[in-house]
């Protein structure tokens, strides 16, 4: 089985050990962002699609443990004891009081808005209890909000002038294209959004950017 399901690589047995403990585990349960190729997704990880496509998911939204010694995917295995439903809803409020704030970009005249480097700051666009702060702080009824790689998310109001919209993108591609912190990837897109709550998406894969 895939060590990107269950971190370093590990035996079988290892493995089934890790479920069995969390069958039964205390430990929160969190909805974490994946891309639509993750291979996790093969090994059977609970899963709900973000953004479905024609060619398959390009985001799911997969179930995970913060063990003291493992991030554990939850998978078919904890359906034995866990209710799928029941995961679902205590995912989502562990999200919900999971505390990030914004902080205004002021290099983008304080027009955009960042939340990054905590471990569910890319989850908390699925808060609308969040993303309602930042129509709020932008004073702005629709958003552009790009989740580029876990760990990172950055906002902008739909309706900012053409160069700030423009320095956004070129910000989403840096996070996009940078590996450098090891945060996964999750989508080179842009989520639109009312609100508080996603309307949609915009595939950058073909974006350019002056330099």
């Amino acid at each position: 089985m895939s060590g990107t399901l269950y971190g370093k690589e590990k035996s079988e047995k290892e493995i089934e050990k890790i479920v069995e403990e969390t069958k039964n585990s205390d430990q929160k349960i969190y909805p974490i962002l994946k891309a639509g190729d993750w291979v996790g997704l093969k090994a059977g990880a609970l899963n709900s699609n973000l953004i479905r496509s024609e060619a398959g998911p390009k985001v799911v939204i997969a179930y995970g443990i913060n063990t003291p010694d493992n991030f554990v995917f939850l998978t078919q295995k904890h359906l034995e004891t866990m209710d799928q439903k029941q995961i679902t809803n205590e995912a989502f409020r562990n999200l919900g009081n999971y505390e990030t704030e914004f902080t205004y970009s002021e290099v983008l005249q304080n027009k955009v808005l960042t939340s990054s480097g905590n471990d569910f700051s890319s989850e908390r666009i699925l808060s609308e209890a969040h993303m309602l702060k930042a129509h709020t702080m932008l004073e702005a009824d629709e958003l552009f909000v790009s989740v580029p790689r876990r760990s990172c998310m950055m906002v902008i109001s739909r309706n900012a002038e053409e160069e700030l919209l423009k320095a956004f993108l070129g910000l989403h591609k840096d996070a996009w294209e940078d590996d450098s912190y090891g945060n996964a990837p999750i989508a080179n897109i842009l989520f639109t959004m009312k609100a508080g709550r996603i309307t949609g998406h915009i595939a950058l894969d073909n974006i350019t950017r002056e330099e």
